[in-house]
């Protein structure tokens, strides 16, 4: 009888550690399931532009081309003031508003409300567009770190009062740049603009090259 006693005991305890094993793997597998839910639907993988070579990067990198192309769209859809700056300029901002740090949002904001008050914007049409041969360069992004940027852009900004020229500047603007990942439905790129780094600085033209004389053949 003990011999049958044993065999049972030990049946028994085959039994209970197949169960707690059933019951681990269970647990794991919830954990995982879990894991696999909170997973990101969506990950943006940043590409520079020129895709002839080949590109080898972590995932989380921006690559610099990619925030300058960024920080020009931007920039120059917050200028784009197409009929009537003292309504276009608060519009802009509001469209733009998920490219936009609360800070900078608020920085603009104030400043379309001051020159509203100062008459400088009724009638206005702004355009700004980048200067000839001063695109993208080496230097045209500073990395800061991971996650954040200054942005030097060379441009013309265009003003009218209703179909007249008023002015045309070249100005470099000095612009910062943030990491953005809060809202990837309003804003794809993944990044901000959180206004100026510094004063925008008046540019001068380059002066034109002389052209070469043409030699005739005798």
């Amino acid at each position: 009888m003990s011999r049958f006693r044993h065999a049972v005991k030990g049946r028994d305890q085959h039994i209970f550690t197949l169960r707690a094993a059933c019951v681990v793997l269970l647990l794991l597998l919830v954990t995982a399931m879990g894991g696999w839910m909170r997973a990101p639907e969506k990950l943006t993988i940043h590409n520079p532009p020129d895709l002839r070579k080949g590109s080898t990067r972590p995932w989380w990198e921006i690559p610099p081309p990619t925030v300058y192309g960024f920080t020009y769209y931007i920039f120059q859809q917050l200028n784009a003031w197409p009929k009537n700056g003292k309504v276009d300029y608060p519009a802009r901002i509001q469209s733009l508003s998920a490219y936009l740090t609360p800070q900078c949002k608020a920085f603009l904001t104030e400043d379309a409300k001051v020159r509203g008050e100062k008459n400088e914007l009724t009638d206005r049409v702004r355009v700004v567009y980048e200067i000839p041969g001063r695109g993208y360069s080496g230097d045209s992004v500073k990395v800061i770190d991971r996650d954040n940027w200054v942005v030097k852009l060379d441009l013309v900004a265009d003003e009218y009062y209703l179909t007249e020229p008023v002015k045309r500047a070249m100005v470099r603007y000095p612009l910062k740049v943030v990491r953005w990942d809060g809202d990837s439905e309003s804003n794809p790129f993944g990044m901000a603009l959180d206004c100026y780094e510094g004063i925008p600085q008046r540019l001068s033209a380059a002066p034109e090259q002389p052209k070469p004389e043409r030699k005739g053949m005798f």
